[in-house]
């Protein structure tokens, strides 16, 4: 039946509907009609869905009696796609996406994703079938910024790391302080989707080169963090549906890669089935898309978004354009992973996929292990795609059997991916979707790369890296330029070392090499290739100056595991290699200090000195700020360039050193091929490794065992903590939803202009001395040495909304200079923006932004939303808004008004010193409506952002967590 005869048969059915009811009698079970549109007739033997032609497509073969329903109100339309297989005694379940529509076996797997959601989830209220519609009607002919099409996506699970989850946890417990305020049963407040959060933000490379590194910096990890870990300890043993992974047990993008990705859930029902779906994943951190690399859909959101997950509510995306990458041919023996996704991150930076999905084909594919090709999804960011996405074929099947997932388990999935068209061959082009765009690397011709000296994307083959970085030393201050005058680049200075012999330091000198970050500690090839070429350079007699901070960071303790059986570790060691921690550490900047000596030298001669590291950021200032130029490596080259000391090494010409017999030793000469690499790789890393490491995963370290938590369900605030308090979210909730009220007599607390970011918005970075939030740490007695950063205090309600556009760089035309200032109108006061919202406080006066377009761009940040909420602003009147931030002020609370087109606050003169009146209908919002704004005599129409029901559901209830509260207790 083509589209045009569903059409014409759902005409003719509400016509016969129609006529029917007007002749049918009460109670005689003809016909039930209800507001999930499902009818039933003595004549059609199914449901059928009336509100859209795709729904008549699902049902209209067949025609005779059938019984009369029971009330199907917010029931799953296509609930008759559903079907089962059994094994072993139990019946799974799956929806068959296939007999939905002839389209989908065109669609990219990655689409198919979002599609078995959209399907599975459906109830017209948060999952619309409009949302299945629109992504079966995905085509390549879809463009961003031409014919956006916005649907709802429900991930399977969440996933956070500690910085940025400890918010989410913090407004968990106070929830459930909430529930238990208004006569709930506070224990009803968990996830409804399962939620991991990993520790591994807080540890740094305070002690390196030492046996005992490891020890010491995990000891002052617990000391600083005291705090906040026993609330996660807490949190750990609170609440049903999160798991809490201790500190020191690795970085959480390989704790998910090795352990918590499911690939295939697999979930109990009510009549004792099981019921398969795709694992799918957000998580608090943007390189969560390193997942993708196991062919699970995953990327990074905010921490509202996440919450909002977790409370079981369904996320707004954008339909993306998918970027087919092909790959052809093979990587040359020489080459690592890390070569290839430098490769991959510049080109794809140079094509342009801010926004998009990218999906992985071709017979290239299949050469590249799953640790491979999630490193390549791990720089996801860094090319700025949303994800780097490679569909599961059978080699993701055998990593989750090295990996120590059940057989069992693996061939319920296999069956599961076989019956929905979902399990990838790379050599079969007939299994080959359609693509927006489809571009192709040959993988023979990756060559020996970094990428530097201020970008990721930056990428320089090592044969050209003299040459480079001469020229980045002349070059204008840039990303490629440090403007060095000739008469400066052969500067140079010496300092004694605790050995008692000079040493000369120059530009180009390497004074940090670290092998760090999950992007290449998740993969054994890089890995142990780094200790084969340590075994065979300590055995050359080489050896890395004592100056240079070298470190070890593994991202699980499979990695230290599978280099202790293949004993390399003594030879990393050997050369100042040692282990100094399980997490981040490096890669996010937490490579601790520099000897005094190294920096007093750097500083005096205006050195340009280095960091190598195998990361995946190396922005400048990131690293450390005394290396101002950084350099992506895999790990086999963090070692080189320790050896080599320098960056400006021409490899091919110039030797590391020499051996016992004076001999010169060249980097080719310690290199390990990849079937070296292949071979020790096969015979180390088993199973049994994952089982032994992963058992143990939720027991923690001595410390975290010995660290004292309360027992209750209710967690004991402090009065006294400046990590961790409870926030004022649910002040003054009741159970009745709130009468809707106008916005009267407001004051404009900013008034700002285009592209203002939530890097702008949201507290980061280190606490200025003479902030408010200085202020208020000083009056409680704390140093500015203990100051820490506003990431670490993220629990801190008043910590983070004194920081809350505290930006130096942030343009409000209310005042004269650039800063985090502002001027309160009544008494003409200029002020520090906390310091104003709170006198506006204590005035009872409500507050608003005016802004220009594209408020809140950039990364989502759940503080950019929280922090103006409890400044008490109660609308934003922007020109446009970045869709997500648009949601986040709705999580909140926060009204997103925006101008009519052709409008600004410029058009309308306004200043922003005005009185604001914004009219608000005591009931009947609506989606979209015209909103009336008064200021000072001027009035104006705007237009209400409330783009979905939801929304306007979330608002009445005062934010998404307040409607969740009220949901648990009714």
């Amino acid at each position: 039946m083509n589209f045009k005869n569903i059409l014409i048969l759902r005409s003719t059915v509400l016509y016969k509907i129609k006529t029917a009811r007007a002749k049918n009698t009460a109670g005689s079970g003809d016909i039930s009609y209800h507001p999930c549109l499902s009818i039933h007739t003595k004549s059609w033997p199914v449901p059928i869905r009336l509100a859209s032609p795709i729904s008549f497509l699902l049902c209209s073969s067949a025609i005779s009696s059938v019984k009369s329903p029971t009330n199907m109100s917010g029931a799953n339309p296509f609930a008759q796609f559903e079907k089962t297989f059994s094994q072993a005694g139990t019946t799974y379940k799956y929806f068959d996406l296939a007999s939905i529509d002839s389209k989908y076996d065109q669609l990219p797997y990655s689409i198919r994703v979002l599609l078995e959601s959209a399907v599975r989830n459906c109830d017209n209220f948060h999952i619309l079938e409009k949302d299945v519609q629109s992504i079966l009607g995905w085509s390549p002919a879809l463009k961003q910024g031409s014919n956006d099409v916005e649907v709802s996506f429900k991930p399977a699970r969440v996933i956070l790391q500690d910085f940025t989850g400890v918010p989410a946890v913090v407004d968990f417990a106070a929830m459930r302080d909430a529930v238990l305020d208004l006569g709930g049963n506070p224990e009803k407040i968990n996830p409804i989707c399962p939620a991991d959060l990993v520790i591994d933000h807080s540890v740094q490379v305070d002690f390196a080169r030492t046996p005992d590194a490891l020890t010491k910096n995990q000891t002052l990890e617990f000391e600083r963090n005291k705090e906040r870990f026993t609330f996660l300890k807490w949190g750990a043993k609170a609440f049903n549906n999160m798991l809490i992974v201790p500190p020191g047990s690795g970085i959480v993008h390989q704790v998910n890669l090795e352990y918590l990705a499911r690939v295939v859930f697999e979930n109990d029902t009510t009549d004792g089935s099981k019921i398969l779906y795709p694992d799918s994943v957000v998580g608090t951190d943007s390189h969560t898309t390193m997942i993708n690399g196991l062919g699970v859909l995953g990327w990074g959101v905010g921490g509202i978004e996440a919450e909002a997950v977790m409370l079981g509510q369904s996320i707004s995306m954008l339909l993306p354009e998918v970027i087919g990458y092909k790959l052809v041919g093979k990587l040359s023996p020489l080459v690592t992973s890390t070569d290839l996704v430098l490769t991959i991150t510049k080109h794809l930076r140079q094509l342009g996929v801010v926004g998009k999905f990218v999906e992985f084909y071709g017979p290239g594919v299949a050469e590249l292990s799953i640790a491979d090709r999630a490193t390549i999804s791990n720089m996801c960011p860094e090319y700025g795609a949303t994800v780097g996405y490679f569909p599961i074929d059978e080699n993701t099947l055998g990593y989750m059997k090295q990996t120590n997932r059940s057989e069992k388990k693996i061939d319920i999935i296999r069956q599961y991916l076989k019956a929905t068209q979902q399990l990838r061959n790379y050599a079969d082009e007939a299994q080959d979707p359609k693509f927006t765009q489809s571009i192709t690397l040959d993988l023979a011709t990756v060559v020996t790369s970094v990428s530097g000296p201020k970008r990721p994307h930056d990428r320089v083959s090592v044969s050209d890296m003299p040459a480079d970085f001469k020229a980045c030393l002349s070059n204008p201050v840039g990303f490629k330029g440090f403007a060095i005058a000739p008469e400066a680049q052969s500067a140079s200075g010496e300092f004694q070392w605790d050995d008692g012999k000079t040493y000369k330091l120059q530009h180009g000198s390497v004074v940090i090499a670290a092998i760090t970050s999950c992007t290449n500690t998740s993969n054994p090839s890089v890995m142990l290739g780094a200790g084969l070429l340590a075994k065979k350079a300590v055995e050359k007699g080489l050896n890395i100056l004592p100056y240079i901070k070298t470190s070890l960071s593994p991202g699980s303790g499979v990695v230290t595991y599978y280099l202790k059986e293949s004993g390399v570790i003594p030879y990393l060691e050997k050369l100042g290699f040692d282990i100094v921690g399980y997490g981040c550490m490096t890669c996010i900047g937490n490579s601790g200090p520099l000897e005094e000596n190294v920096v007093n030298t750097i500083e005096k001669n205006g050195l340009v000195c280095a960091g190598v590291l195998s990361g995946n950021r190396n922005f400048e200032g990131r690293i450390h700020p005394n290396t101002r130029a950084n350099y992506l490596a895999s790990p086999l080259l963090v070692i080189a360039y320790a050896i080599a000391g320098r960056v400006d090494i021409d490899f091919e010409k110039e030797p590391l050193g020499v051996d016992a017999n004076g001999r010169n030793v060249f980097l080719q000469d310690i290199w390990p091929t990849r079937s070296e690499i292949q071979e020790v790789e096969n015979k180390h890393v088993i199973p049994a490794m994952f089982q032994e490491v992963y058992s143990k995963i939720e027991l923690g370290s001595q410390d975290w065992q010995t660290l004292e938590v309360s027992e209750g369900k209710l967690f004991s605030w402090s009065a006294d903590s400046t990590y961790i308090k409870r926030p004022p979210f649910f002040e003054g909730m009741t159970r009745d939803l709130p009468k809707l009220q106008s916005i009267k007599k407001a004051r404009c607390l900013l008034f700002l202009g285009d592209s203002v970011t939530t890097d702008h918005i949201s507290p980061a970075g280190s606490i200025a001395r003479t902030s408010p939030a200085a202020r208020f740490l000083s009056e409680r007695n704390i140093t500015p040495r203990d100051f820490n950063s506003y990431g670490s205090r993220r629990g801190n309600d008043a910590i983070m909304s004194r920081g809350t556009f505290a930006n130096i760089r942030l343009v409000n035309k209310l005042v004269s200079k650039t800063g985090p200032r502002t001027v309160h109108i009544p008494s003409q006061e200029e002020l520090d923006i906390f310091d104003a919202a709170e006198r506006y406080r204590e005035e009872g006066t409500p507050l608003v932004l005016v802004v220009g377009k594209d408020y809140g761009s950039g990364s989502s940040r759940d503080w950019a939303a929280k922090g103006p909420f409890l400044l008490g602003v109660k609308a934003v009147i922007a020109e446009s808004y970045e869709r997500i931030h648009r949601s986040n002020l709705v999580g909140m609370g926060i009204i997103p008004l925006q101008f009519l087109p052709g409008q600004s606050a410029e058009t309308l003169n306004l200043t922003g010193r005005e009185v604001y009146n914004i009219a608000l209908p005591e009931s009947d919002l609506k989606p979209g409506q015209k909103i009336q704004v008064e200021a000072d005599g001027t009035i104006f129409e705007t237009v209400l952002r409330f783009d979905t029901e939801v929304d306007i559901t979330y608002y009445k209830n005062g934010g998404i967590l307040n409607y969740m509260i009220r949901k648990m207790l009714s």
